[in-house]
């Protein structure tokens, strides 16, 4: 399942994010009054925390337990987005589909294809020649309607601007390199600039969902917690909609965004679940909210950057015991040593700030790798990232390396 949505940040961000000060002296003012953990010599690092994710708005596995507790779904959504008010929201999104990274789209050729120039919104139905695949491919500012029975490619038509395929089946088949993918909708063709194109998938809101569901949380569990996800997934979708305004697509297809498989991914259940809240969507001031969700908030949400995103005690995440519920990790010392070799060798961890919501004070946002040559002053989230923890909701054991049996 994806958590929507902690962006993974690259090194060099991470590196950035970290402020390297020089050592203090000994005699230096005091400071603020920080959790402190030494660190002499060679220490194994035991890090224990709780919650996979950001932590913002709906728990993926709370919506289970509060299922399992009896709560419907409006009543799961209303917890996890206090403030917020019930509204339609449809139409369609356009999602952009990463595995394609080529300069065209190609599909399987079918009887009921057809395609439309974008520019015109003229549709031409592709005739019955003998193919194996069709496709779009930019020719200057138009788009060269192409087939191949599997040599080279034959131009059967040049078509005014961008272009899109479509069939009369309603379900496309995209060729990517040593995969095929089936879609509803449409497989756009469409470009950023001249000469480079991108494959975007026009689909609405419902099929969509049938393409994300069950990507996010187990088809099988409670009906009403996925039948909650469905209602976050759907407004997430319509926020990320209306940020985008005329940009070339909405959505992407990875945890960036939401996890979106299309057709192959799609289970009986979870489309039922997702039929039960046809068009529903949480509202704020009468647009999509920001409906953020996560794995699991380890039993206190965040607060977010909405006023609906709030934090509070979770009494359903950990209904059901699950592994993000608490977990643990071990690094040792040289492990941050090569991160920040600034700092030089370390001689303490220090927590100077948390959030104030839950066990050990809550998450971090603000602590410190403090070394013989320097300090490396960092958040709960960049230490999450680099060293692949479930969330920044954390605290510290430090225990130091037993040295082994000297040689005879």
């Amino acid at each position: 399942m994806t958590r929507r949505r902690t962006r993974p940040r690259t090194l060099l961000a991470l590196v950035a994010g970290a402020l390297l000060l020089p050592a203090l002296p000994a005699d230096a003012a005091p400071r603020q009054r920080v959790e402190t953990w030494a660190t002499p010599g060679s220490t194994a690092i035991t890090l224990t925390g709780h919650g996979y994710g950001h932590g913002h708005g709906l728990s993926q596995y709370g919506a289970l337990g509060a299922a399992q507790q009896g709560l419907t779904w409006r009543q799961i959504d209303e917890f996890y987005y206090p403030g917020t008010t019930w509204g339609t929201v449809g139409g369609k999104v356009r999602v952009l589909i990463t595995a394609d990274t080529g300069r065209d789209v190609q599909v399987a050729a079918e009887r009921g294809l057809k395609v439309t120039s974008l520019a015109r919104q003229r549709t031409w139905r592709l005739p019955p020649v003998a193919a194996k695949k069709w496709r779009l491919i930019a020719a200057g500012d138009d788009t060269a309607v192409q087939h191949t029975k599997g040599g080279r490619w034959k131009t059967w038509k040049k078509v005014p601007g961008e272009a899109e395929f479509s069939s009369t089946t309603g379900i496309l088949t995209l060729v990517l390199p040593g995969a095929r993918r089936d879609y509803r909708g449409t497989l756009q063709s469409v470009g950023p600039r001249q000469g480079k194109r991108q494959t975007v998938n026009k689909v609405s809101m419902e099929a969509y969902l049938r393409g994300v569901v069950p990507q996010e949380v187990p088809a099988l569990w409670e009906p009403d917690a996925v039948s909650a996800q469905s209602v976050a997934a759907r407004t997430y979708a319509a926020f990320e909609r209306q940020q985008r305004g005329a940009g070339r697509y909405d959505l992407c297809d990875t945890t960036q965004c939401q996890v979106y498989g299309g057709v192959d991914v799609e289970h009986p259940a979870a489309t039922e679940a997702i039929k039960a809240t046809a068009k529903q969507g949480l509202l704020h001031e009468g647009r999509p909210a920001f409906t953020q969700f996560s794995a699991s908030n380890g039993g206190f949400s965040s607060a977010g950057s909405m006023p609906y995103l709030v934090a509070q005690a979770d009494p359903y995440d950990g209904v059901t015991p699950h592994k993000y519920s608490t977990w643990t990790t071990t690094i040792d010392d040289t492990q941050v040593e090569r991160h920040w070799p600034a700092i030089g060798d370390l001689v303490s961890i220090e927590v100077t700030s948390r959030d104030g919501n839950g066990e050990w004070g809550g998450r971090i946002t603000d602590m410190a790798f403090v070394g013989t040559t320097g300090t490396a002053r960092v958040d709960g989230d960049t230490v999450r990232s680099y060293f692949g923890l479930y969330s920044d909701w954390f605290t510290f054991a430090v225990v130091p390396r037993q040295k082994g049996p000297a040689r005879q």
